[in-house]
């Protein structure tokens, strides 16, 4: 298969994907279709084949050089070196849609940091502890605590 059917096929899977998403989000967050909704798009992302950084690069926009740079950094995954480097289609899919919507906000330089930086927040989001102190919060539960407290 050439770069551009393969590049072809995937947008294609990642837009479907997409489709699923934003339904998904258009729905309250305890809405358990919701929950379903983003599994059935996990599911499907699982399912994709690793990716070619050549092909990674028609997505993005970027060079081949330049995809490969972002995996060494580590924004992407990377899932084989051997015989050649494959990419993970599921952070390949999360990364795409950062890039959109930096460039999209007109941000053209310093992606791979702004990428980066925005990664991190996500994961952050995503450790349950952080959202049920942040669900603490927004309850009122708690105390404050200031520094000099803290510390003594």
């Amino acid at each position: 298969m050439t770069v551009t059917e393969e590049t072809r096929q995937l947008m294609d899977l990642f837009e479907q994907v997409e489709d699923i998403e934003e339904v998904a989000e258009s729905l309250p967050l305890d809405d358990h279709r919701r929950k379903k909704l983003v599994d059935v798009a996990d599911r499907i992302l699982a399912q994709v084949p690793p990716v070619r950084p050549v092909v990674a690069g028609a997505l993005l926009d970027m060079t081949d050089k330049t995809v490969r740079a972002w995996a060494h950094e580590g924004v992407l995954t990377v899932l084989s070196t051997e015989p050649r480097m494959l990419l993970d289609p599921a952070r390949l899919h999360e990364v795409l849609h950062l890039v959109t919507d930096l460039r999209r906000a007109g941000k053209t330089r310093g992606l791979l940091d702004e990428v980066y930086r925005r990664l991190s927040d996500l994961a952050l989001l995503d450790r349950e502890d952080l959202t049920e102190s942040i669900d603490q919060m927004h309850r009122g539960e708690g105390r404050v605590v200031r520094q000099a407290e803290a510390d003594g």
